[in-house]
């Protein structure tokens, strides 16, 4: 009699869902899950919180399309993960968590971390379920996978008892599932098309906003045969970065502020009108400018600003569709219109300020001269981790992406933490595809203390993950070490102490020494330089850049400011 545990069909019904990698940290009741995960094949990375884990998992379904799976043990453990849960949701991208839970006999008796976790999932994912036998585990999962990924891609849920986990059925009564299909494919109205095509034809300054949603919907390549043909500045959102390259000569991202203002016409592609562009409002915004919104979601339509056309669809499909109107019709625009000239001159002026800033050498070193160095030394086609205040905004700006989701950041959420899951999950993806791609976390001190511990998981895997602390002491600022004695003396510090301020010069170059990675302190260009070199050369262990910087150190000065001041 061939019998099979719940374990086991967990496990083999995500790799039938093509799940290939699995993160999170085991316990009672889940850890034969994740053994049984190894022997069906799935990469499994031990992580050392939940939520670094589900970050990571959520960021293979990013990068890779197929959602990666977060274990986590019940009550505590699922809590943890929530954070991941809702980082996914937000950002649009797949995830598939499974939680242990406690055995079905001990429900309301007060059990060993009891939990309502199905009804806490709910808020957090769009779908979340407990499999009512062994026999239907299978057709449980391949709903959670497949509604992770159809419409707009977002975490789900799979609730495991306890007491499912070892027990055993006849595999001959398990109703197995055979892998979803992709999602399915749906163009625009036709006529909304033309429409499009005919608005953007009347703009005196249009604009091609480039979102992450394009990113995800592998759209990069009909996008640049759209721009190249039709002649149009494009933008791109943070992870919009290397949909098209950032060097493309249409790309007007050094001019944004100008750009979003002046815009009469601005065709969105799989991107939002939420805080990260303004709302589509005034100031930011012209008043009467009209927006073309290609959007998978039909409820996301007219947020905020009631579009003059709505293409629902899928962002591939539609960008084609709009494609083979402007070959069709032979339509471009004009080169030498004063809208090119307007944002040419800007983009300049722009860059001429920072170049400034980054030509700058002395000691302590500011933000734009680190960034400097940093991007001249990155290879091409490297993944690029950012999360921080000053650093993530300010490395937006100077740290190129040329190809398509190789950038990822704090997202649409804001989330602060995500840097070194996400960098974990793509140097996974990265070594089992074999690439040769580096991966490079470039982190703020306050960002990266939020999953620093994160460092001994790239260690005992290996990851060669190249990781850059800009440390400035602080949260936006901080203070250096000759204040921080004054301060000491002054009174408590827990009374006297800014509440932005970390530890003056923490050494976090000895915490990745400590479990055998690289770690190398930085105060002097040549330093940097040297240690990002020595860093980028060494594929055997991960290697972490302290790079201390002036603690006042801040952004330049903008005309129309990208970012208020918030949790980023």
């Amino acid at each position: 009699m061939d019998e099979v545990t719940g374990a086991q069909l967990i496990a083999e019904s995500l790799k039938a869902q093509k799940v290939d990698y699995m993160f999170g940290i085991v316990g009672v009741p889940i850890i034969e899950v994740a053994m049984a995960a190894q022997a069906a094949g799935i990469r499994y990375v031990g992580m050392r919180n939940e939520q670094a884990a589900c970050y990571a998992a959520s960021a293979v379904g990013y990068i890779t399309g197929r959602p990666g799976a977060c274990l986590v043990v019940s009550g505590p453990g699922l809590i943890h993960a929530l954070g991941g849960m809702a980082n996914a949701n937000m950002n649009c991208w797949p995830v598939v968590v499974i939680g242990g839970s406690s055995d079905r006999n001990q429900e309301t008796a007060g059990a060993f971390q009891e939990f309502p976790q199905v009804e806490a999932c709910r808020l957090y994912s769009k779908f979340s379920a407990r499999p009512s036998s062994l026999e239907a585990i299978p057709s449980v999962i391949e709903k959670a996978v497949r509604t992770s990924i159809y419409g707009r891609p977002g975490a789900c849920y799979v609730d495991i008892a306890g007491d499912m986990v070892n027990a055993k059925v006849e595999r001959s009564k398990v109703r197995f599932v055979s892998c979803c299909p992709p999602p399915p494919v749906s163009l625009a109205d036709q006529g909304s098309v033309t429409e499009a095509i005919s608005v953007l034809k009347a703009a005196k300054t249009p604009l091609v906003i480039i979102g992450k949603g394009a990113a995800y919907g592998r759209a990069e390549t009909v996008l640049r045969e759209f721009i190249e043909m039709s002649g149009l500045p494009f933008l791109p959102t943070p992870m919009g970065k290397g949909v098209l390259p950032d060097d493309h000569a249409n790309c007007v991202a050094a001019a944004r502020s100008r750009a979003l203002l002046q815009a009469d016409v601005i065709l969105l592609f799989g991107a939002r009108l939420n805080w990260m562009l303004h709302f589509g409002l005034p100031p930011r915004f012209n008043p009467n400018v009209k927006i073309i919104q290609v959007e998978l979601c039909a409820e996301e339509m007219g947020n905020n600003v009631r579009p003059a056309v709505a293409l629902l669809g899928d962002i591939s499909a539609v960008a084609t569709q709009l494609l083979m109107c402007v070959r069709r019709d032979g339509w471009k625009y004009p080169s030498n219109a004063e809208w090119w000239s307007t944002l040419k001159s800007k983009i300049a002026a722009n860059a001429k300020i920072s170049k400034a800033l980054a030509l700058q050498s002395t000691v302590p070193l500011n933000y734009y001269t680190v960034f400097h160095h940093i991007s001249q030394l990155l290879p091409y086609d490297c993944i690029i981790v950012s999360e921080g205040a000053n650093t993530m905004d300010i490395g937006r700006t100077m740290l190129n992406n040329y190809l398509p989701r190789h950038r990822l950041d704090a997202g649409t959420f804001g989330t602060m933490g995500v840097g070194l899951g996400f960098a974990i999950a793509a140097a996974a993806v990265e070594a089992s595809q074999n690439t040769g791609r580096r991966v490079v976390c470039v982190e703020g001190d306050s960002a990266f203390g939020f999953s620093g511990m994160e460092v001994e998981t790239m260690c005992r895997y290996s990851l060669p993950v190249v990781v850059i602390v800009v440390n400035n002491n602080g949260i936006y600022s901080g203070v250096d070490s000759e204040t921080w004695k004054e301060m000491k003396q002054m009174g408590e510090l827990t009374s006297v102490a800014p509440p932005v301020s970390l530890l003056p010069d923490a050494r976090y170059d000895e915490v990745m020494k400590a479990f055998g990675g690289r770690g190398l302190l930085v105060r002097t260009v040549e330093e940097l330089r040297s240690a990002l070199q020595l860093s980028l050369s060494d594929w055997e262990r991960p290697s972490l850049i302290n790079v201390l910087i002036d603690p006042s150190s801040d952004r330049k000065q903008q005309e129309f400011p990208w970012l208020t001041r918030s949790n980023l």
